[in-house]
């Protein structure tokens, strides 16, 4: 997960040199995401979303016409940026009406990862220490409530999110905080999910109403390997279902830009995620 001293131990495993060069040159993104096929045409803006805690600096990129289906976008710990624009763009283009968020907008605006992904670790801690279970709850219910009164939403259909990395217990905040809106969630290599916390968020499963994408890296499995199974019988007591999949690929694969990408890996996991929505929120 993304702690200094696993980071620099993972990198060593699944490193892709070219990529992370890429990355460092601010290209990974719009050099390495693939065409989507019958894209719809888009248009895109940055958009200032206001929350209890102040005014939230958010990418929204939409179909050019109609309403459509909204999809939260939760980043990783190195935040909004070049790479995630483009990840918001790519699923707005199979007919989304998506918002990408600062989670850091407390303390700075985006970008607040200097290098991209390719920023140490240790750099962007200390912003992720800023938000708690309390911060992603009143988030997730004040930027689902802004998408509900965006004109390009239909708001007759259900809400989907996502989260990358410290994203993932995001996402299940979030569907646990608005389940009525929340009908499809996807985490990818998602962090501390499970936990002895009291406070863990497998723990609020039987709050929601969604249906899960887990896509689990392998070197996160290897650490925790009996986290899938808690998740798998969470789900299953509160009659949701889940697809839980452990990916042959490292913590941090689906990012374009990182320095860990797996193009492969990454575009079954991009598939398994519009299956999900298509199933869920058409």
């Amino acid at each position: 997960m993304c702690d200094p001293k696993t980071y620099e131990e993972d990198l060593k495993k699944y490193s892709r040199r070219d990529i992370g060069a890429l990355a460092a040159a601010g290209m990974g993104a719009a050099m390495m995401l693939p065409r989507t096929a019958d894209a719809v045409e888009v248009s895109d803006e940055d958009v200032n979303i206001e929350t209890p805690d102040g005014v939230c600096d958010a990418y929204y990129v939409t179909p050019a016409s109609g309403a459509h289906a909204a999809v939260l976008i939760w980043p990783d710990i190195f935040g909004l940026r070049p790479a995630f624009r483009q990840m918001g763009k790519r699923l707005a283009e199979s007919g989304y009406s998506v918002l990408v968020v600062n989670p850091f907008y407390r303390k700075q605006k985006a970008p607040t990862a200097a290098k991209g992904a390719s920023t140490s670790i240790s750099d962007v801690r200390s912003l992720a220490r800023t938000l708690s279970p309390e911060t992603h709850t009143t988030d997730a219910k004040a930027f689902v409530a802004w998408l509900d009164q965006q004109s390009q939403v239909d708001t007759n259909k259900k809400v989907g999110t996502t989260g990358y990395c410290m994203g993932g217990p995001i996402v299940f905040r979030t569907a646990a905080a608005v389940p009525d809106r929340v009908g499809a969630a996807a985490t990818f290599h998602g962090g501390g999910l499970v936990s002895d916390s009291p406070d863990s968020p497998h723990l609020l499963i039987p709050q929601m109403k969604a249906q899960f994408l887990i896509a689990v890296a392998e070197n996160d499995d290897q650490r925790d390997p009996e986290a899938k199974n808690v998740l798998k019988d969470s789900f299953a007591q509160a009659d949701l279902k889940a697809e839980i999949e452990v990916y042959p690929a490292g913590h941090g694969w689906c990012p374009p830009d990182t320095r860990v990408h797996n193009p492969e890996q990454a575009e079954k996991a991009w598939s398994r995620m519009l299956a999900l929505f298509k199933e869920t929120l058409a």
